[in-house]
């Protein structure tokens, strides 16, 4: 019988884009799994749903009045 070997060529561009999906796919699991368990934990009790970061800020309706009449000073 006649035994061909294959020989596999990668070259400097097929290498980096393996590189570059296996790096992806490792960050895509961290958050994926991040969101997932955060959930998991809220879900719980085991931790305190974030409040939104713009609940802080007071802001009026006169404060943004007064702003832009300011503005066309």
């Amino acid at each position: 019988m006649l035994q061909m070997i294959h020989f596999l060529y990668f070259d400097p561009g097929l290498g980096a884009m393996i590189i570059q999906a296996i790096v992806a796919a490792v960050a895509g699991v961290v958050l994926f799994s991040k969101n997932l368990m955060y959930k998991i934990k809220t879900f719980l009790g085991l931790s305190k749903p974030q409040d939104e970061v713009f609940d802080d800020i007071d802001i009026e309706d006169s404060d943004i009045d007064n702003a832009s009449h300011s503005d066309r000073k």
